[in-house]
């Protein structure tokens, strides 16, 4: 029977997206240490585990169909959404991914930490080095039929997810992994910003 997600998120990653709203606040007051520390406790061990159980090669999530549907048409050229295209699906379908429901994390949010709170906001090459739940949380941009299928870059053929739901998907297709097509569910609606609130300050 077909999933909505490969793994349900975790209580942490809520407690997660918590402390960093909490920074975010801390740090838009003035209150940079106290913003270090809530980022350092979203950094959870936990979370990473939860992560990389799902986007790992050796992941026991994600489980490919038998017989895989031949991957026969012929690719779009332009791999990804242009910015015009990624600022409407996020404005449709708000901060959360579209399968796990999972809040989720610009790129440019966690960058702008990271200059501001390196030692909090670690990012290093490795998987393992990279802040808990910023890497859990990333927003990501995901083909439901994927570009390598003969996926388009058109609004309705693109969600946002978080970056195990994207990494674990891959190229795969929805019937090949057993998943729900996401676009028949509607977005999570919460007052979760993205913590894009910091520029706009």
């Amino acid at each position: 029977m077909p999933k909505r997600c490969f793994r349900e998120p975790i209580p942490e990653i809520y407690d997660s997206a918590r402390y960093l709203d909490a920074a975010v606040s801390a740090h838009l007051n003035g209150r940079t240490k106290l913003a270090e520390e809530l980022f350092n406790l979203a950094n959870n061990p936990v979370v990473w585990e939860w992560t990389d159980s799902i986007w790992g090669k050796a992941s026991k999530y994600v489980v490919i169909s038998k017989n895989p549907i031949p991957h026969t048409e012929e690719k779009e050229k332009v791999r990804m959404p242009s910015k015009a295209q990624m600022k409407t699906l996020r404005a449709r379908d708000g901060y959360h991914c579209r399968f796990c429901g999972m809040p989720v994390i610009r790129a440019e949010v966690r960058k702008y930490f990271k200059e501001i709170y390196p030692d909090a906001v670690g990012w290093g090459r490795t998987n393992k080095s990279q802040h808990a739940a910023f890497q859990c949380m990333w927003l990501q941009y995901d083909h439901v039929v994927p570009h390598s299928s003969g996926g388009t870059n058109d609004l309705d053929n693109v969600v946002i997810t978080c970056a195990a739901c994207n990494y674990g998907k891959w190229n795969y297709t929805l019937e090949e992994l057993d998943l729900y097509d996401p676009r028949d569910f509607p977005p999570v609606g919460s007052t979760w910003d993205g913590l894009e609130r910091v520029f706009e300050s």
